[in-house]
């Protein structure tokens, strides 16, 4: 009889999941709250050993077709002047990845791995689990009671089927930023470089292209915990009109933007997840749900990686030693992945949201520098790429 397993996460790391799972010759079932898959979503990066894992998927062409056409990255002074460029270069990842591509895209081409072999329920989610030598039984909020051999949770920082099965185990460090994201309409005089703008008052704006003929947004500022991600729409963008009203550029169209598009409308506190361990009995966690890194440009990565290697070692030792051998495997492998990521460079990520105007300078004059050719490569390789941790993904059996 084949091992059930359900995986509660239906954006990234769930969809690779249960796409490893059914390879290793488990029986997934996918669960997501949301009603139905969710298309929304920003411009997101493939790099490091998450290319090889999208290759070993078969997506590799279809993930390049599908890329954002974002062709780098410019820093714009407070008149909108650009005063430092990073072009994106083929076989290289700087701030614009070789590979950008937009959230729901990537969600959709890994979901379509399972079409017909995985079963996939939306608009539910779990709200009490149980744990025995033998198996997991989760209550679900439309009603039901079911039971599967494991249990994998791939769902977002702020998850709370982690916390009903870890409790307040769960540790973090507060990354003194908050971010809000949108769409926003295409115009004319729009390009396809990921424009950033940094403005004193510990403040950017950035804008950046998609593939779909519309401006991918988001407005992030820096300042201590005030519970800005528990208020509802309104309230929020009331926020963000009075803390960028003098901000200039094309700040008011952004805001009007996320205006006319509240269902694209996401706001976060940037927060990192630290865990002691992560599983507990026959319950594992994968993703943001397990290490969130915060503005890193590597959690898609994370979670690729993350699937590929809990799927090998469920394939080696489940059948054999039981989940405690194959979980215990994952997170020798992953814990100093994803902890090397997590790890920012000293003053990161607040010294890019500089107070004052002689900050502003110094900023400025960093980005200049790192921008010169001869530089520009040793800046990518020490702050932006995080091989190393990884060496080789594990072979199945």
């Amino acid at each position: 009889m084949s091992t059930s397993v359900l995986v509660t996460g239906g954006s990234i790391a769930g969809p690779a999941a249960a796409w490893a799972l059914r390879r290793a010759g488990f029986s997934p079932v996918l669960l997501e709250r949301a009603p139905a898959p969710r298309t929304a979503g920003q411009n997101i990066d493939i790099r490091d050993a998450g290319r090889d894992v999208i290759d070993a998927m078969g997506l590799r062409e279809a993930v390049r077709a599908r890329r954002t056409g974002e062709v780098g990255t410019r820093f714009l002074d407070r008149t909108g002047r650009v005063y430092a460029s990073f072009p994106a270069q083929e076989g290289r990842d700087g701030p614009t990845a070789e590979i950008e591509i937009l959230r729901g895209d990537l969600s959709e081409l890994l979901t379509s791995l399972t079409d017909g072999e995985v079963p996939r329920r939306y608009g539910d989610h779990v709200t009490a689990v149980q744990q025995d030598a033998d198996g997991v039984e989760v209550t679900l909020a439309g009603g039901g009671r079911e039971r599967y051999d494991l249990m994998v949770v791939a769902e977002g920082r702020r998850s709370r089927t982690r916390r009903l099965v870890f409790g307040d185990a769960t540790g973090g460090r507060d990354l003194g930023e908050y971010i809000a994201y949108g769409t926003i309409d295409r115009s004319a005089a729009d390009d396809d470089w990921w424009r950033w703008l940094t403005a004193t008052g510990s403040r950017m704006v950035s804008m950046r292209p998609d593939n779909q003929g519309t401006i991918r947004a988001n407005l992030a500022f820096f300042t201590r915990p005030l519970g800005l991600e528990n208020l509802g729409f309104e309230a929020q963008m009331a926020v963000l009109r009075a803390a960028f009203a003098d901000v200039g550029w094309e700040t008011p169209r952004v805001l009007d933007g996320f205006a006319a598009r509240p269902e694209e409308f996401y706001f976060e506190r940037f927060e990192q997840v630290r865990l002691p361990s992560y599983s507990r009995g026959r319950v594992v966690l994968l993703g943001d749900a397990a290490w969130a890194s915060g503005p890193s440009g590597m959690g898609t990565s994370l979670a690729l990686v993350g699937a590929w290697v809990l799927g090998a070692e469920l394939a080696r030792s489940y059948r054999s030693d039981g989940p405690a051998t194959a979980f215990a495997a994952y997170e020798r492998l992953m814990r100093p992945y994803a902890e090397k990521v997590q790890n920012f460079p000293p003053g990161v990520p607040r010294i890019m949201f500089p107070r004052s105007r002689p900050g502003l300078r110094v900023l400025e004059a960093g980005h200049r520098f790192a921008a010169l050719p001869p530089v520009r490569n040793l800046v990518e390789r020490a702050f932006l790429s995080k091989s190393g941790a990884m060496p080789a993904l594990p072979q199945w059996p």
